[in-house]
């Protein structure tokens, strides 16, 4: 299954806020109760912004509900997952891709 670039399948979310050979930091603002489709990210660093509530859900069915916290910083390996804002808040949170 090729691997779908989160920018590509869904630019109303997210934003390339700068690109060089070792990272790509993102923009992401998701209204309540909008989704994007299913998307692939390299190793992350996810900055929360603002106060919310995203479920994510991924490739092998299984799905989470997190609580997110201004000022919280999420680690993730390489994922595929899609995500729905279900907080009454838009998120804002910057995402870090890692590079190579």
């Amino acid at each position: 299954m090729e691997k779908q670039d989160s920018v590509d399948v869904a630019p109303d979310i997210y934003q390339v806020a700068l690109e060089n050979d070792r990272v790509r930091v993102l923009s992401i603002h998701q209204k309540p109760g909008q989704a994007s489709p299913q998307h692939w990210h390299p190793a992350f660093v996810l900055y929360i912004v603002n106060d919310g509530k995203v479920k994510f859900s991924y490739s092998d069915g299984e799905s989470e509900e997190l609580e997110l916290k201004a000022g919280q910083a999420i680690w993730s390996d390489e994922v595929t997952h899609s995500a729905e804002n279900t907080g009454t808040a838009e998120v804002h949170a910057v995402c870090v891709e890692f590079k190579g």
